[in-house]
């Protein structure tokens, strides 16, 4: 009978107690979290469609959009904060707004709004699984409609009033706080909206301010990293290289949307465990 060398029992022991203590931290809760809700899986169906049912309604809202010349290329180009050489690659890519405008028929424009509803209902369910509720009821669509069309707005709102690169240090700084605080009541709300009231105003804040956080990350790193991309790529795979970056860019969209809820839920579940042990701890004295 083999027995095992004397150092193995101690280190497995000590490797045991490195993941308990890991699972119980923040961090591994998230994992956990995470991995329940297959974050990453959630996130490519949301960047996939996403590209094929928002996307379209969007180029056609762009191109009607008479503040916005070059149409969802602009949009796109702003949200990734791409350098100019790059936004050259993303405008050739989707092509001309008033193409697109033209060409689109009241019945087409009425297929992409069924499509864009569709990817309401996707958040929504994204939403439902990080707070563990049940799924709405079918009388509840209309609040894909409304998000929808706040979605849209806020997305107008924004391209429009972003600064442009000739503009002094403050009035950017300026804008980007006032980015901020959009993308915070535009989370806040779209939770509140597509839950269905089923979670206080109060427990929703946590999310949107993470997930609003996150997104001006995200926009940082797209500009170090996902702008040159797109131009080495569309060297190599040419406009699909283009193609690659904005669902992987989309990739990242949907992580930060369903990972900033989860992260805020975390949040609030640690506040509330600790003002309940303070209240009982006030109880006892």
């Amino acid at each position: 009978m083999t027995q095992k060398p004397s150092g193995e029992a101690p280190t497995a022991h000590r490797l045991q107690r490195l993941q308990s203590r890991f699972l119980a931290s923040p961090v591994g809760l998230g994992w956990e979290r995470g991995r329940e809700i297959e974050l990453m899986h959630r996130a490519m169906g949301f960047a996939a469609l996403g590209f094929l049912t928002l996307v379209p309604l969007l180029i056609v809202v762009a191109a009607a959009d008479p503040a916005s010349g070059q149409g969802f290329a602009r949009w796109l180009s702003q949200a990734l904060g791409v350098s100019e050489s790059s936004q050259e690659e993303v405008e050739r890519l989707f092509g001309m707004p008033g193409q697109a405008l033209q060409r689109t028929t009241a019945f087409g424009l009425a297929a992409l709004t069924v499509f864009g509803l569709t990817f309401g209902s996707v958040v929504q369910t994204g939403y439902e699984k990080v707070w563990d509720l049940p799924t709405a009821r079918w009388h509840t669509m209309w609040r894909h409609v409304v998000w929808l069309a706040l979605l849209i707005f806020s997305l107008v709102l924004f391209v429009n009033t972003a600064p442009v690169p000739s503009d002094p240090a403050w009035r950017a700084l300026l804008g980007a706080l006032g980015d901020l605080i959009g993308t915070f009541l535009f989370f806040w709300f779209s939770q509140r909206l597509l839950l269905g009231g089923r979670v206080r105003w109060r427990a929703l804040v946590p999310g949107a301010v993470t997930t609003a956080v996150c997104m001006l990350g995200l926009r940082v790193f797209s500009q170090l990293v996902f702008s040159p991309l797109i131009a080495s790529n569309t060297i190599t795979y040419g406009p699909f290289g283009t193609v690659l970056v904005i669902q992987s860019w989309l990739v990242g969209v949907g992580v930060v949307v369903y990972g900033g809820a989860l992260v805020g839920r975390l949040i609030h579940e640690e506040r509330t465990a600790r003002r309940l042990q303070r209240e009982a701890e006030q109880a006892e004295e």
